[in-house]
């Protein structure tokens, strides 16, 4: 078999080449309103759900973010129509697909790999190129691939692929995860929801975009319970229909606006996501002296943060869901660099994440790492400097210490941030940051 192509993610800042970064004003009290769309952790996943069904499927409150329109194209290269119009995605499926997913947008984004469970239930065959996306640390397959096998599939990976194919059927069983992999427990639902007989998966991963996948694959024809629940037990049936979903509201860009509030001594309003998904984490602000007031009426969800005082010295400890999130560790980090007191930071996921720590301390933050813990010492305010983001959430969290550095901070590779937040230099100048995207070289 001839190699799978594959594409790293564009390195846009590649030293002396053209592009572009933020300009990030410190000193700014961050205050008013902000709306959040629909997840990013979620509509990728929905838009590769959405090949097990012939038909058009509609996604609605869809964020207009990079990851999107890659996705679509990876779609399009198996057969589909995709069309984006602003926050909604049709997606029509053709009764044959390609299996082969193969294209240059698999490098780009690490969602690509949930097109592996919708083609083995679609066509009992998948090749898969391995996915691209964010420099945090070791993700394999391992569990994906295992999970698939126990359902009847021959997996391997082969000339940078992941090449899995059924003989016959696909048979339901029982399948334990050593670890709730949020990826894992999605390419099995996805298979097993066409699967004979019925699928027990336990330990699954409990995220509230498992239970919208789980949602939208119910609206469409499938029979699945206990999702958002460590077992989640899917009886096979014969097909499924096209649908039309909403997309939740995206927890992580909530969070994100809590913490800057936090972080600047602000007032900030967040509608648009459920407050409950943020329990921990808000109960975390409110620990370092937030004033926490939660709206959870279903015509208008959301909460409001209200710091009036330099924030007090929190411990955070990532784990899965409903335990605080990997991706908002980087947001902890510049929290606990302003902040009154030491903080203890353990990432049990990632390892690569405290890559971002290195660049924190750019801008004067007294933190240092061993194995995976981080110790950060807050200081009074920041300095500010350049500094590159590795990843999405690096990247905004570095946009945060910007905003709490004197002077003005330079935050380059922000294609990085592009992926994941709609309009995120516009909602934060809405709130009174004073921030600009700058086209330039960046001088290192």
């Amino acid at each position: 078999m001839a190699p799978c192509f594959s594409l790293v993610p564009e390195q846009a800042a590649s030293w002396g080449a053209v592009t572009e970064h933020f300009d990030v004003h410190g000193g700014a009290r961050l205050e008013g309103e902000v709306d959040v769309v629909g997840a990013k952790n979620s509509v990728l996943k929905l838009m590769a759900a959405a090949l097990l069904a012939e038909g058009t499927t509609t996604l609605t409150n869809c964020p207009e973010i990079l990851d999107v329109p890659l996705m679509a194209d990876v779609l399009r290269s198996l057969g589909c129509e995709v069309g984006i119009d602003r926050d909604s995605v049709m997606i029509s499926t053709p009764a044959e697909l390609n299996h082969r997913a193969d294209s240059a947008s698999m490098g780009k984004l690490r969602a690509s790999v949930c097109v592996l469970g919708p083609l083995i239930g679609r066509c009992k065959r998948a090749v898969v190129a391995l996915p691209g996306g964010d420099a945090i640390g070791s993700r394999p397959l391992d569990m994906h691939q295992n999970g698939l096998r126990q359902l009847g599939v021959h997996s391997e990976i082969a000339h940078g692929c992941v090449v899995a194919e059924a003989n016959g059927s696909l048979h339901g069983t029982q399948i334990w995860l050593d670890f709730s992999s949020v990826g894992a427990t999605e390419n099995i639902l996805t298979a097993a929801v066409l699967a004979e007989g019925t699928t027990v998966v336990d330990n699954a991963a409990r995220e509230p975009e498992i239970i919208d996948l789980c949602t939208m694959l119910t609206q469409m024809g499938a029979k699945i319970e206990g999702a958002g629940t460590s077992t989640i037990t899917v009886h096979g049936v014969d097909a499924l229909q096209p649908t039309t979903h909403r997309v939740i509201g995206d927890r992580i860009v909530g969070a994100t606006w809590a913490f800057a509030a936090a972080i600047t001594r602000g007032d900030v309003r967040v509608h648009g996501v459920n407050p409950h998904h943020l329990d921990l984490v808000l109960e975390k602000l409110r620990t370092a002296g937030a004033e926490i007031t939660v709206f959870d009426d279903p015509s208008e969800q959301g909460f409001r943060v209200v710091q009036r005082d330099r924030p007090t010295a929190v411990d955070f400890v990532t784990l899965p869901y409903p335990g605080f999130a990997t991706d908002l560790q980087p947001f902890a980090i510049a929290l606990s660099a302003i902040a009154d007191g030491t903080s203890m930071i353990t990432e049990n996921l990632f390892e690569a994440r405290f890559r971002f720590v290195e660049e924190m301390v750019r801008l004067g933050a007294d933190a240092r790492t061993d194995g995976h813990h981080a110790v950060v010492r807050g200081v009074e305010r920041l300095s500010s400097a350049p500094v590159w983001a590795s990843d999405i959430r690096a990247g905004v969290g570095l946009v945060l210490g910007g905003l709490c550095a004197d002077g003005i901070t330079e935050v380059w590779d922000v294609f990085h941030i592009d992926r994941g937040y709609p309009a995120f230099v516009e909602n934060l100048k809405s709130l009174g940051a004073v921030i600009e995207r700058v086209h330039g070289t960046p001088q290192r």
